[in-house]
């Protein structure tokens, strides 16, 4: 046995950990909740110099599975983690990855699949990888964790597919144990042994093809090519297991149980749940019940034999599943159980139970109803657990506990928008004072934090619209802080769709609107579908937004810039500013925060030729509900039209709530968020900083937020000084385009 040592750390932690130890080439990431924490704290390990890992910020799963695969093709150790939708987004590059047989490693932190959303734990996200080619090793303790992810790497380039470790969400994942790990890098890579490359795709004296068009018969060899090298998996786990007990004093096998080889009736499970089983068949056995429980430690490929000998001698199995396969009547684990029971001769009764959706805790007395169920001769082979009945006599309640919002009680008149005999767009009134009156779309009650800036700016943005409003939101804050089931802050029509493609859905929805309107199935009149967008929404949906605006569909897209993914905990986005720190941008001697620059989607949104596009904020309020009037204007007569609010969020910004406005206002002052309308290609400034004697460095809008203070310090003047001109560079770009509309 090598040297250890104790570590009392989450499962997250402990993959940060192995990764750190391998010694990773690169890591491609976007975050999601529950494995977000393996980038953050392996970019803190970066910016503190205990690891040299590449570390690359997405803008979406599907781009980071990308990255992934380029870097494992050009013969580098690669690492991700992902969860629950973003897996499934990631979807259709594993197949390419393990189809050309490169290596790699992935962590798969088991969340609920949603709709509805849902960021607790379950197995309905990991059980969709069953089909791609990937060897799956299911940890189900924080130990298993730090062991599996080293087991993984070399059993990876061993056989030459890319490999899973998959554990429970919230369970595993953010529960600390204490656990071991080997005291010396050195052990680890020793361990794994040096990178082999029988063909170097770099090598440019040997240039190969990587990916090529296939047919009949040459696809079905490829398949049986892959089926064989999960056979070889098969064979070598157990290997590998046998030589990391050598070295660890930990001894693993394919599956494993619990009082199981005595037993009369087992309880099969998946994950975190198996050590709370234990417990259960504890209480069983001291009861006088011959209880017992087994598990998988390998998903992929199936266990058959070790889980035959595991269960042969039982009279009834209970299998749960954290998951189900609707219409197949049983979880995935259930008919994989089912079908080898079958296969190898068991006469064991089998009954299956799904359980544990949502991340509904599961207790030691579950395993004990379960067994007792099992024992039910009334109780059917198939059903779920933990179902909450309801009412089926009840009638809906709309929680109509306000007079609805029709036209009549929102066009108070207060904000006109008119063509000119010139053509030109206008807006009479639109002042705060005369806006008052609009009703609100958004009821008081939400869970933002104080001095948020997305009710303020959502508030702003409706009462200028005085036609009846749509709204979707895309995941993030806004949705999370006003819809959290049975509640929902909205008085109006609300949809909730993913990051990647709010802006698709919205189109959709609203071409189906005016058909209807046309066809006289509902009543006619103008609807302003808006969509919003925030916490790095449109980096994974920039692609959406940008397809929609070409099409030129009749929305408004309302974004929030709070300059960074603050529903995860505040990971860079590409709207974070240059420098700035945040949990995958850390500071210290090796690293300032994020490394480049602010990402300027009013410009990108100008180029795909929308009639309008204008930046607001809640420092300039009557230029903000003037901008929102217009906006709407077009997008109900025109096509596309995009808003972007500069928006507080004083939790990751590290500011005093109560001044946000204030900061607001400094970062349109330095001309970091300059205010601008681009209305039919013309750009107009609507505030010049310089003219109003309001003008300021950067630097002093940089000092008054925690995440960027550290910039004016001069160990940081560079970068300080680099964004500095970034900004005047685009600012003097603004105004030279405003010259010439006024020209």
């Amino acid at each position: 046995m090598e040297k250890q040592v104790m570590e009392y750390a989450s499962g997250n932690e402990m993959a940060a950990v192995a990764i750190r130890q391998i010694g990773y080439d690169l890591m491609g990431y976007y975050p999601i909740t529950p494995s977000t924490q393996i980038a953050e704290n392996l970019d803190a390990m970066r910016a503190t110099g205990e690891t040299d890992l590449v570390m690359i910020a997405a803008e979406g799963e599907h781009s980071a599975a990308g990255i992934c695969y380029g870097a494992s093709v050009g013969g580098g150790r690669v690492i991700n983690a992902t969860s629950a939708n973003g897996l499934l987004y990631a979807l259709e590059q594993f197949p390419v990855q393990s189809g050309t047989r490169y290596p790699m490693v992935m962590n798969v932190v088991c969340r609920t699949v949603s709709g509805p959303l849902s960021i607790k734990g379950d197995h309905s996200d990991i059980m969709y990888l069953l089909n791609a080619g990937w060897p799956i090793l299911f940890a189900h303790t924080v130990q298993q964790v730090y062991d599996f992810n080293l087991i993984a790497l070399k059993l990876a380039e061993e056989v030459r597919l890319p490999v899973v470790v998959a554990y429970d969400g919230f369970f595993t994942s953010h529960q600390k144990r204490r656990c071991m790990r080997f005291e010396k890098d050195e052990t680890v890579r020793q361990f794994i042994g040096e990178k082999r490359e029988d063909y170097p795709f770099l090598d440019l004296n040997q240039p190969i093809t990587v990916g090529s068009y296939m047919n009949e018969p040459d696809i079905i060899n490829n398949r049986y090519q892959l089926h064989l090298a999960m056979k070889e998996a098969a064979e070598r786990i157990p290997e590998l297991f046998a030589a990391y007990e050598k070295l660890s004093g930990r001894k693993y096998e394919m599956a494993e149980g619990y009082h199981h080889t005595d037993a009369s009736e087992l309880l099969v499970l998946l994950g975190s749940s198996y050590e709370t089983a234990k417990e259960g068949v504890d209480k069983l056995r001291g009861d006088g019940t011959a209880a017992g429980a087994v598990t998988l430690n390998v998903l992929r490929p199936f266990p058959e034999k070790e889980m035959f000998a595991a269960c042969e001698k039982a009279e009834r199995i209970m299998v749960a599943d954290r998951q189900d396969s609707y219409g197949a009547w049983g979880g995935n684990l259930s008919l994989e159980v089912r079908a080898m029971m079958q296969k190898f001769g068991g006469r064991a009764k089998i009954k299956s139970l799904v359980y544990g959706l949502g991340g509904l805790d599961f207790f030691a007395e579950d395993a004990e109803k379960m067994l007792g169920i099992l024992n039910d001769p009334e109780a059917p082979d198939f059903s779920y657990y933990g179902v909450t009945a309801g009412d089926a006599d009840k009638t809906a309640d709309r929680g109509n506990f306000f007079a609805p919002l029709t036209r009549e009680r929102t066009a108070v008149g207060a904000t006109t928008v008119q063509k000119d005999a010139d053509g030109e767009v206008r807006v009479k009134g639109g002042t705060l004072n005369a806006t008052a009156a609009m009703p609100k779309r958004i009821a008081p009650g939400h869970g933002a934090c104080p001095g948020c800036g997305i009710p303020v700016n959502l508030n702003l943005l409706l009462r200028a619209i005085e036609d009846p409003v749509v709204l979707l939101f895309q995941t993030g804050c806004g949705m999370i802080v006003t819809t959290a089931y049975p509640r929902t802050s909205f008085k109006v029509p609300y949809l909730h769709n993913l990051f990647q493609n709010g802006a698709a859905t919205l189109s959709g929805l609203a071409e189906i609107c005016y058909r209807k309107q046309k066809k006289g199935e509902i009543p006619p009149g103008d609807i302003v579908f808006v969509m919003v967008s925030g916490d790095g929404g449109m980096d994974i949906g920039m692609g959406s937004a940008i397809g929609t605006a070409l099409r030129g569909h009749r929305i408004l897209l309302f974004e929030y810039d709070n300059g960074g993914y603050m529903n995860t905990g505040y990971q860079l986005s590409y709207s974070t500013p240059k420098g700035a720190r945040s949990a995958t941008s850390h500071v210290g001697k090796m690293q300032y925060g994020k490394t480049f620059f602010h990402k300027d989607m009013p410009r990108i949104m100008a180029a795909t030729g929308i009639p309008y596009i204008a930046t607001v904020a809640e420092s300039n309020p009557t230029d903000f509900i003037r901008k929102a009037a217009k906006a709407a204007h077009y997008a109900k007569t025109e096509g596309t039209a995009y808003v972007k609010a500069l928006s507080a969020c004083p939790l990751n910004w590290n500011d005093n709530p109560a001044t946000e406005r204030r900061v607001i206002e400094a970062g349109v002052n330095c001309c970091y968020f300059p205010l601008f309308e681009i209305e039919r290609g013309k750009t107009t400034l609507s505030f010049d900083p310089d003219a109003a004697g309001k003008k300021i460095p950067v630097t002093d809008w940089l000092a008054m937020m925690g995440r960027t203070r550290h910039l004016c310090r001069e160990e940081y003047r560079p970068v300080a000084e680099s964004l500095q001109q970034e900004i005047d560079r685009r600012y003097e770009r603004l105004k030279l385009d405003a010259e010439k509309k006024a020209n």
